[in-house]
Formats: structure tokens, sequence, C-alpha cells
């Protein structure tokens, strides 16, 4: 799928642990760890945007577009 969730790199960068964004926007660790490594097919706009106000950052932030014929070269 072209679509790639870089999820762990802002939690990294903001130094926000797995478990109390699971907490805070109300999903399990299981599924935000699914999530995380891109093993969805899709999200609600509401976790979304949960997740965007929780660590202040723009849905393009966590999520990148990248053609299949871009991850050969």
């Amino acid at each position: 799928m072209p679509i790639k969730v870089t999820l762990n790199v802002v939690l990294a960068e903001r130094n926000v642990k797995s478990k109390d964004l699971a907490s805070h926007i109300g999903i399990t660790e299981a599924n935000l760890s699914l999530l995380k490594q891109g093993k969805v097919k899709g999200m609600r706009f509401e976790t979304l945007d949960a997740i965007c106000r929780y660590l202040e950052c723009q849905p393009g932030d966590i999520l990148r577009y990248a053609p299949e014929a871009d991850l050969a070269e």
C-alpha cells in the first residue's frame, strides 16, 4: 500500500510513549501497535484527530504517500 504510517517517528521525536497516547485517545495499545506498523486498512478521522491533537501535529506528519515505484529506488 502506498500510504506509510510514520507515527513511531513522531512519538520518538516528542518523547511520547505509545501507552500514554493509546490511553489518551481511547484505543488499546494493541490497536495502536497495529496502526504504527501500518497493518491496518483504514483509520477513523476521529482517531486521526485525537492523535494529532495529543501530539500537536498535522496528519501529514504521521502519514506519508509513497508510491510503489518510489519504494524500489
